[in-house]
């Protein structure tokens, strides 16, 4: 029989933390219409800073959500593209859009 850990946690827990961090969702929502550069995040999402959309575009490479490639030329180029698990997530995210409107309308 397998042994409980303290440190085990359930689907729900490592999905939110997966996605938890200011600027996932965004870069999720702006990615889902094809590859972006990191200058093109930097302009279509307001007040995100370059350090801190590297490290997140780094834990989301990391997490499998997105793809990273870099072209071998002058001046360098990185784009990001999202991979098959992030592809599910845009679909989660949009049933949770559709709940985030329900939420609106009582209000």
């Amino acid at each position: 029989m397998e042994r409980a850990t303290k440190n085990k946690i359930c689907p729900l827990e490592k999905a939110v933390n997966t996605v938890s961090g200011k600027w996932k969702i965004p870069i999720i929502w702006q990615i889902q219409e094809g590859k972006k550069r990191p200058s093109e995040f930097l302009r279509e999402i307001a007040q995100v800073d370059r350090r801190v959309l590297n490290q997140q575009l780094a834990e989301m490479v990391s997490d499998g959500l997105l793809t990273k490639r870099s072209y071998h030329e002058l001046p360098p180029r990185v784009e990001y593209e999202l991979t098959e698990l992030g592809e599910r997530l845009v679909e989660v995210l949009w049933q949770l859009n559709d709940w985030g409107k329900l939420l609106m309308d009582r209000e």
